[in-house]
């Protein structure tokens, strides 16, 4: 692969950090690097690649040499930077949801529809962190037996509404631990006016109320998942909901197909497919958990079996590490195939 400049707007945060992480242990060819953010974080010190680098402010100028931006500020972020990289000459592969729904920006997942990317104006969108591990583990059994409906319930780690929960979730337990009360500022919606410890809770609302009673990320797992396989026809439900555990998201899968698809054809697919890992035995007590997967690049699968009350129906229990494989692994992961496109 060819050397580029890259940029990582979002440097300081949970999943900029990931990505770094990333960017260095799978040695992504980088010519020259900078890390930009808010001005808060301006000034902080970060070490990659045993060199350190200072957090700059992001700015305009900031993209003029700059091959290939990383943007993992969020959303609001997102609509302002993203459209000035672009004007710079810059490739830009967006982690908030600012872009994804925009018929000319490309949503990829890279073991599902890399080749959607290869006419991209200048904006690749990275999914929501739990439609990632949704599409990764349908895909197989999609290209095998089709797919008519999806019912699928997520267990969300507190790691997907960033550092405020994660250390909220540890100070609650800490809290609990010496007999004191426990105090909940963050979940569901920081913003939002009530808010609920997660220790020893869930907590049904990820996201803020959108249409028909859904959650907005609700909404995204059904619409995204519909535009990655380019399958509007595809239908598809979702609840989501946040669980006290650090990081690796849970999904329970229904899923309905359009021809017999067995037990143990499934597994076999699964066992092959990239980005996934087979984990299936339940005799043995061997199954996909967050305390297994934190950490881990790949999407793991278990608990296949038939769903007795469809023709062609199966259930699936499927976890991954939302904040790499649901985040920055995948952006990263869509940079290395478009570097690849430009030798």
């Amino acid at each position: 692969m060819s050397a580029v400049n890259v940029a990582v707007v979002g440097a300081t945060g949970a999943v900029g950090q990931e990505l770094l992480r990333i960017l260095a242990e799978r040695q992504f060819p980088i010519k020259s690097l900078k890390l930009l953010a808010s001005p808060r974080s301006a000034g902080k010190k970060i070490v990659f690649n045993n060199q350190e680098y200072t957090v700059e402010a992001v700015a305009a100028s900031q993209f003029e040499d700059v091959d290939l931006a990383f943007i993992a500020a969020g959303g609001e972020a997102s609509k302002q930077w993203v459209p000035v990289a672009v004007a710079a000459g810059c490739t830009v592969i967006d982690n908030s949801s600012a872009y994804r729904m925009d018929p000319k920006v490309p949503l990829i997942v890279p073991e599902v529809n890399m080749d959607a990317a290869r006419n991209h104006q200048g904006i690749i969108a990275n999914p929501n962190c739990s439609t990632i591990i949704l599409c990764v583990a349908l895909k197989p059994i999609y290209d095998y037996a089709g797919i008519q409906r999806v019912v699928v319930s997520t267990y969300q780690a507190v790691s997907g509404a960033g550092y405020a929960a994660m250390d909220e979730l540890q100070a609650q337990t800490e809290a609990y631990a010496r007999g004191r009360e426990v105090e909940a500022q963050v979940l569901p919606v920081k913003g939002l006016p009530k808010h609920y410890p997660v220790l020893f809770n869930v907590i049904p609302q990820i996201d803020i109320p959108g249409e028909q009673g859904y959650t907005k990320e609700e909404w995204k797992m059904i619409w995204e998942t519909q535009k990655i396989f380019a399958d509007p026809s595809m239908r598809i439900t979702a609840t989501t909901v946040r669980v006290p555990t650090m990081r690796s998201h849970c999904e329970s899968i229904n899923v309905e197909t359009k021809t017999k698809l067995t037990v143990q054809e499934c597994r076999n697919l699964i066992s092959k497919a990239p980005g996934l890992k087979l984990v299936d035995d339940l005799e043995a007590q061997r199954y996909p958990m967050p305390l297994d997967t934190s950490g881990q690049d790949l999407v793991w699968v278990g608990r296949i079996r038939e769903d007795t009350s469809l023709e062609y129906g199966l259930n699936l229990w499927v976890v991954g590490d939302q904040i790499r494989k649901g985040a920055a692994l995948n952006a990263v992961q869509i940079g290395e195939n478009l570097i690849a496109d430009m030798r």
